[in-house]
């Protein structure tokens, strides 16, 4: 009984324990020493021979390739016991971590700074251009009559014109950008030939349109005829598609002087539309805005040189990215170095084959993780390099890059917590119910997909979260996390009978089946998985040949064993001496 309760114990600290500490000992070696003291179910996971169909006797140099396999799956703490170096490459990890942190909450508040006045400034066009312009009706601001459209389009040129002498801001024109060299476009589009009698019943549409414009020019510009040849604009309501009024003006971003920046020069591409196309009687209103960036000539701030500190910043992030890339890929290559001489020992030696499964576990997920987490933060830093010299303006893409760069950065976080007993039950929870997962959600994306194209061709022309595809997915999203349940039902339409129905049905079965049934199925997977891990004592784990392999080696961290892999101390740049290349392997695992 105490031999099997001491068995069990075994068993689950196994299990709860990272795969990569296999072999791996304290100081009194007592782990190995109690595997090797079950014979009867140690044996089942040993590795026949040829001849004696157990390790009977080592040679020299399995016992060498056995010493080496452990090293490469230590723990950071027990390569330093073994061969006393310090690990600078764990530094180097923790560095960048807090670097590429820094990078990105810098270039936060510098984004910020230029979205906030992009969006400022697009809201004061709105005021300045549209007439009576209510932000409360900004998505339905529309006109229904012929001398209402006209006052809109005479509205907005004129608040051009006199844009200089109404506006708190400071703008200037942009000349030389609209139809015959003028400052402002208005253009109308419509139907090549369009008759419409309702009254008949008949209707004569060319499909080809046809579009007219004009340009308008400041009154401070010569020649002056452009500036009143506006007035005379007429649209034909009876097969006009829209309007639109285009022009540009540049301004100065100037609160960036308070991030200690250079500032900004704006050119602004407004976009006026009076959209007609679905000739119902409605003309709705929008403006679109586009912001295009560029150094300003010859800027005058004192203090000019913190933007070069920002640029010395970013290549020293740069710089040490490129190194974590070196090592990372340094590692890979050394891990399947080493994968290729333990592949080839077993097939000479011992007349086995290595399975996939094996094979992989020289190949860390880590490093991967790491190095696509470097090659996003070096371009990322190009980008931001050009930020800051002005000579690009691609905020978006440069926020995607490091965003998502340092997201990898602290999830990679979690492989040094892996190497404690305690906090690895939280991945290997997650390999354990990985595989359940990924086909559970499989078959619930069926499911999903079906729901979301009814939704959209059923409720769609009635209900506005139904509209497109994406608004019916992220609709049934919210809805299966409890959110605006209620709203979704009270904002139906009761148009249909028929419809209406069908929507209750829908949105009943729907939260029924997913709210009862398939989060608690995927909460049962976590959880069981969870379970297992945690309380696992009737079934062995199973050992693969590889651990088992390792495990033979008795030899602790600092038994001083490790340190004889080398002939001779070399530098980072001398390779020639060494009689290995697996010692070095970066503290990623």
């Amino acid at each position: 009984m105490a031999a099997t309760g001491q068995q069990d114990f075994s068993e689950r600290r196994r299990l709860s324990s990272s795969v990569t500490h296999y072999g791996s000992t304290d100081s009194s070696g007592e782990h190995d020493h109690h595997n090797n003291s079950h014979g009867n179910n140690h044996s089942n996971h040993r590795l026949p021979t040829v001849t004696a169909g157990h390790w009977v006797s080592a040679s020299p140099e399995e016992e060498a390739i056995r010493r080496k396999l452990k090293y490469f799956f230590m723990s950071p703490c027990d390569k330093y016991h073994a061969k006393g170096r310090k690990p600078y490459k764990l530094v180097l990890q923790l560095l960048k971590i807090i670097i590429v942190t820094a990078q990105l909450v810098l270039f936060g508040l510098s984004n910020q700074v230029v979205v906030t006045f992009k969006e400022e400034n697009t809201m004061t066009f709105k005021h300045l251009f549209l007439k009576d312009y209510d932000e409360s009706s900004d998505d339905s601001f529309a006109v229904y009559t012929q001398k209402d459209v006209y006052d809109h389009i005479f509205y907005a040129v004129e608040q051009y014109l006199a844009l200089p002498e109404t506006t708190v801001g400071r703008y200037a024109y942009v000349y030389d950008v609209g139809v015959n060299g003028s400052a402002l476009s208005l253009c109308q589009q419509y139907y090549k030939k369009g008759r419409i009698d309702p009254a008949n019943d008949t209707f004569s549409i060319d499909p080809h349109i046809i579009t007219d414009c004009i340009g308008v020019n400041p009154l401070t510009v010569s020649p002056a005829p452009l500036t009143n040849s506006y007035k005379n604009f007429t649209l034909k309501f009876h097969k006009f598609i829209n309007v639109t009024i285009e022009f540009q003006l540049k301004a100065i971003n100037i609160q960036t002087i308070i991030n200690n920046e250079i500032p900004d020069c704006y050119t602004f591409f407004i976009t006026i539309v009076l959209d007609n196309k679905s000739h119902s009687g409605k003309v709705k209103i929008r403006l679109e805005n586009q912001a295009s960036i560029k150094e300003c000539k010859d800027p005058s701030v004192s203090g000019h040189a913190e933007n070069y500190t920002r640029v010395a910043f970013d290549v020293a992030v740069a710089l040490v990215c490129m190194l974590s890339l070196l090592l990372c890929g340094r590692s890979i290559l050394r891990g399947i170095i080493l994968q290729q001489e333990f592949v080839q020992f077993f097939r000479e030696s011992l007349d086995r084959k290595v399975c996939w499964a094996d094979r992989l576990e020289f190949i860390n997920g880590w490093y991967i993780l790491l190095i696509i987490s470097d090659i996003l933060t070096i371009t990322g830093s190009v980008i931001k390099i050009g930020i800051e010299s002005k000579n690009m303006s691609s905020y978006d893409v440069c926020g995607i890059l490091l965003g998502t760069s340092t997201l990898l950065v602290w999830v990679g976080v979690i492989r040094y917590l892996t190497f404690f007993q305690k906090y690895n039950i939280l991945i290997v929870t997650l390999r354990a119910a990985f595989p359940n997962v990924i086909r559970f959600c499989c078959c619930v994306a069926v499911i999903y997909l079906g729901y979301c194209f009814c939704g959209w061709i059923v409720l769609g022309p009635y209900h506005v979260k139904f509209r497109s595809l994406s608004m019916v997915s992220e609709c049934l999203f919210s809805l299966i996390n409890g959110d605006d349940m209620f709203v979704t039902f009270s904002e139906m339409q009761e148009s249909s009978t028929l419809v209406w129905l069908f929507s209750q049905v829908y949105l009943y079965s729907f939260i029924s089946l997913f709210i009862y049934m398939v989060l608690s199925l995927f909460i049962a997977l976590i959880t069981g998985a969870y379970e297992t891990i945690k309380h696992q004592t009737q079934e062995p784990i199973h050992i693969t040949d590889l651990h088992a392999f390792i495990a033979e080696c008795t030899d602790a961290p600092n038994s001083g064993k490790f340190r004889g892999l080398e002939t001779s101390p070399c530098s980072f740049f001398c390779c020639c001496d060494r009689t290995t290349t697996y010692e070095d392997v970066l503290l990623v695992n």
